[in-house]
């Protein structure tokens, strides 16, 4: 893409060249004031689309440390450059066409066939230029080669004006050359102040038109966000840097944030070409957020391990209770202290005059505690003193996988067990838990059971 920019730059350097060399040379042979401001504005062209191939090359290098966004704007300070110049030249031949309308100043001004010649070719290479680069700077995004299509389109109906200008010449109309040259002046100021416009919103980071909109309904159809909260979007060349805030539930695990970034990113650079966004997250309560929810919200923020989260709504009060796992080593006043933050928190955030909130506390579980398999007889008698508690529920069966690991702060014994599948969760978690608290009463030198209820085939 970048050497197509800088291919039609120089295709526009020699055309603009070829042209203002031909419109001098017929403008001077001639005397005509409107082919010379043909020529003049050739001349500025020409100047420009060297300015251009220049900012090109420059705005196509990659970001650097002074340089974090890139080198895209160089484009745009040299179309407002070139914007100066077309105000200057229109200036110019408009002083000069005023003084010979308004003095009757008598230059003769010829219409011979090489004045009509260029000028129609002139037309002609306009036509095909204006619309080579107008495709490539909306291909491309280049401000530059857009100045530059405006600069041809300009010259193309300065053009016109000057042939009907030399028409009238050669009707004996000799003002009407002058007249050609303020035709050919307005529409050069026409086109400066298009370009000006245009450049200077670039160099104001106006936002592109519609750019804000389109953003946010691309984020807002990914699933988990819940709302747009802000739009920010700039064009430097061919990128669109953007700028996103969108509302997610707090309740979310960070992965799934993580991957909802990922998806609002993915889809603003499949549908905005060249756009580089920046998505961030806001986590906020959603309306329709249990108390349990919330409850868990303040435990992870805290970084507190809780679990068996109980609610009951005592119609004029609620009752929190909950279980809160602590470093086993830490002292009672420490683990105290994180239980009242805990409970304070829960009480600020549900209303404390409504709220009463109790908190167990119980040692949290090693991690990573070192151990090594139990021997075969260990395990042997584990599986027969299962075997012997299982029937006694009336409810476990198949006491199976049966797995016993020694640490150093006593035996961890893993089974498998199947229940009737109809029972409900809660009854066979008590059940189970009655199995696991028979086996230790048996075995002291247990220390932890963990059974897994399977439903029975």
């Amino acid at each position: 893409m970048q050497n197509e920019k800088e291919q039609v730059a120089l295709t526009s350097i020699a055309a603009s060249a070829g042209l203002t060399l031909a419109k001098a040379a017929v403008g001077i042979a001639t005397g005509s004031l409107a082919i010379l401001s043909e020529a003049g504005h050739s001349l500025i062209d020409l100047g420009a689309t060297v300015m251009t191939y220049i900012a090109v090359r420059i705005s196509g290098k990659p970001a650097d440390e002074q340089h974090h966004y890139g080198h895209g704007k160089v484009e745009a300070v040299t179309a407002l450059a070139e914007t100066a110049l077309l105000f200057l030249l229109s200036g110019i031949v408009i002083w000069e066409a005023s003084k010979r309308l308004i003095a009757h100043e008598g230059h003769i001004v010829e219409a011979t066939v090489w004045a009509f010649g260029v000028m129609i070719a002139s037309i002609v290479v306009d036509f095909f230029r204006a619309r080579a680069l107008s495709r490539t700077a909306k291909e491309t995004h280049s401000h530059a080669l857009e100045a530059d299509a405006l600069h041809f389109s300009s010259d193309l109906w300065s053009s016109l004006a000057v042939v009907v200008g030399l028409v009238g010449v050669h009707f004996g109309l000799p003002w009407a050359d002058s007249a050609a040259a303020l035709v050919v002046a307005l529409l050069i100021c026409i086109a400066g102040w298009r370009l000006g416009r245009r450049t200077i919103d670039m160099l104001i980071d106006v936002a592109p038109a519609g750019a804000a909109d389109q953003i946010s309904a691309i984020a807002a159809k990914v699933p988990g966000v819940v709302a747009v909260e802000k739009v920010r979007a700039r064009a430097v060349g061919e990128t669109t840097f953007i700028d996103l805030v969108v509302a997610v539930s707090r309740t979310l695990p960070l992965d799934r944030v993580t991957a909802i970034k990922g998806a609002v990113t993915q889809g603003i650079c499949t549908q905005i070409p060249g756009a580089e966004p920046i998505v961030t997250v806001d986590p906020v309560a959603l309306s329709n957020e249990s108390v349990l929810d919330r409850v868990m919200v303040i435990a992870r923020n805290r970084a507190l391990a809780v679990h068996h989260v109980t609610v009951h709504d005592l119609k004029d009060r609620l009752a929190v209770a909950l279980d809160l796992e602590v470093d086993g080593k830490m002292s009672l006043r420490a683990a105290h202290e994180q239980a009242d933050g805990l409970e304070a928190a829960i009480k600020n955030e549900l209303g404390a005059a409504a709220v009463e909130v109790e908190t167990h506390i119980e040692p949290l579980q090693p991690q990573h505690a070192s151990g090594r398999e139990a021997p075969p007889e260990r395990v042997k008698a584990v599986e027969i003193a299962l075997a012997e508690l299982a029937p006694q529920s009336r409810t476990i069966r198949d006491v199976h996988n049966v797995r016993v690991r020694e640490t150093d702060d006593g035996e961890i014994v893993n089974f498998h067990c199947r229940v009737d599948p109809g029972l409900s969760v809660q009854s066979v978690h008590e059940k189970v838990d009655e199995l696991e608290r028979a086996l230790k009463l048996r075995s002291p030198s247990i220390k932890r059971v963990i059974g897994h209820a399977e439903p029975m085939r």
